[in-house]
């Protein structure tokens, strides 16, 4: 017996079905409830524990979306999801997802498909000029960009990339002991991770302390890299943040920068959310110092209308973070990797494979150009203005952090107890969803505006949820 293929013709007409479901579903997504209602293990159960014998029908495939997945969703295209950070979604992503996996592509070498890697690259060349990024990070230079899946991967291969500089290549052949890295305390948990992963071990990264802003304060990195000079370690990498998940709160990138300059260190900058906004003219500043990173990434897959995953980053020499991560067995050897001519993206992240991302960027680009993303990315900053208007004038409420863009911080002046009120009310109605997290020792709401469709009448309704008891 031989498996029951799809025909061409069966693929079309499930193809359009499913077209359909989706454009229904982004038609309808603000009418659900944002939080999932069911209980732990309730997916599970209404499925069997084995796997069929038989195919089974596409009616009946299709009857379970609505059965059993979409109550188990949680809606983060809803536009009432003001939780964590945006994951906004759009049609001409989801069509180069598609794409991408119609072709089937495993884009590990330039020979294993040369448009998933030339387009790719160009992809962010466009970005690196869009965004006035440092020349370095041109293709065209010594360095250049690739995309990853999150930017924990990205802040990964930075660190392997430094460690692999600071050991002069020793560590190819075995861990280094002693090394060092620095953040700050409000710095996300990725870095925590990746210094597990890079075998420095907890003891190899120091968190700095944060200023009333809750910025890292360069004077504390200073006494922190000389503490373990004089102690005989070897500082190699700082990982500084525009834009902390937190807070968005954006660390002086340009003191840091000179700080990593004066002592040879690796200096990785984190925007993975607020990275978007460095397509504005007006949000300049934020960026400022950012010649002086070795390696910098952010997230279009949070704030560019392009669905997870789709993870930018670049580095200033690639030289290091290719001789980091490069290993090349026989199998993969081909002319156009001996030629030097190429650029072969296995050797810029962990994993072998990888799929065309690269296509989904694409298709945003072209369908909205840039000056549409701006306009979404300014709406959405308009909206949170507005949002800090409301919580500054409300005599129950106050601003924990300032609000660079469309992340609004803020608790509930009575305390934690009546925070965590709030918090529960909103969540609890269905009708949206906010995070919370700690800053200054208070409970803190965070309202993070950045969905697709989220509009000022969706804000308008969570403020209405905020404020009703």
């Amino acid at each position: 017996m031989t498996a029951a293929h799809m025909t061409p013709e069966e693929f079309r007409q499930a193809g359009y079905r499913m077209i359909d479901w989706i454009a229904d579903y982004w038609d309808r997504v603000g009418e659900l409830p944002v939080l999932a209602q069911v209980k732990p293990g309730a997916v599970r159960s209404m499925l069997p524990e084995t796997a069929p014998d038989r195919g089974e029908s596409w009616d009946d495939i299709f009857a379970d979306i609505d059965r059993v997945v979409l109550p188990g969703i949680t809606h983060w295209q809803s536009p009432s999801f003001f939780a964590y950070f945006p994951a906004n979604a759009s049609g001409p992503a989801v069509l180069g997802d598609l794409l991408s996996s119609g072709l089937g592509v495993q884009g590990m070498l330039w020979a294993t498909s040369p448009a998933c890697t030339e387009i790719e690259t160009l992809m962010l060349d466009w970005l690196q000029a869009a965004m006035g990024l440092p020349a370095a990070f041109h293709s065209a230079s010594t360095g250049g960009g690739v995309l990853q899946d999150s930017a924990s991967s990205s802040t990964l291969v930075a660190l392997l990339a430094a460690r692999h500089r600071a050991s002069g290549g020793a560590d190819a052949r075995a861990p280094v002991a002693d090394l060092v890295a620095y953040t700050s305390t409000q710095a996300h948990s990725a870095i925590d991770k990746a210094v597990r992963i890079a075998g420095l071990g907890a003891e190899g990264l120091r968190a700095i302390e944060v200023d009333g802003a809750f910025s890292m304060r360069p004077e504390l990195l200073v006494e922190a890299i000389e503490a373990d000079l004089a102690a005989g370690r070897k500082p190699m990498f700082v990982c500084a943040t525009i834009g902390t998940t937190s807070s968005t709160a954006v660390d002086p990138i340009r003191r840091i920068g000179e700080i990593c300059d004066r002592y040879g260190l690796w200096l990785h900058v984190d925007a993975a959310f607020a990275g978007s906004a460095g397509l504005l003219p007006e949000c300049a500043e934020l960026f400022d110092g950012l010649e002086l990173a070795d390696s910098y990434v952010f997230n279009p897959h949070k704030w560019m209308l392009t669905n997870f995953d789709c993870s930018a980053f670049w580095v200033r020499d690639r030289a290091n973070l290719v001789s980091a991560l490069s290993v090349l067995p026989e199998f993969l050897r081909n002319r156009a990797t001996e030629s030097g001519a190429v650029i072969d993206y296995r050797d810029w992240q962990v994993p072998l494979g990888r799929r065309f991302r690269a296509l989904k960027l694409w298709f945003v680009l072209r369908h909205y150009g840039l000056e549409g993303i701006r306009a979404q990315l300014r709406a959405h900053i308009g909206l949170a203005r507005d949002f800090v208007d409301r919580v500054e004038g409300h005599p129950s409420f106050v601003l924990t952090a300032p609000a660079p863009l469309s992340l609004v911080c803020f608790r509930h002046v009575d305390g934690d107890e009546a925070t965590q009120a709030v918090l529960d009310r909103v969540n609890g109605s269905g009708e949206a969803y906010l995070t919370h997290t700690r800053l200054g020792g208070h409970l803190t709401l965070r309202l993070a505006i950045g969905g697709t469709r989220t509009s000022a009448a969706d804000v308008d309704r969570v403020w209405n949820l905020i404020t009703a008891g």
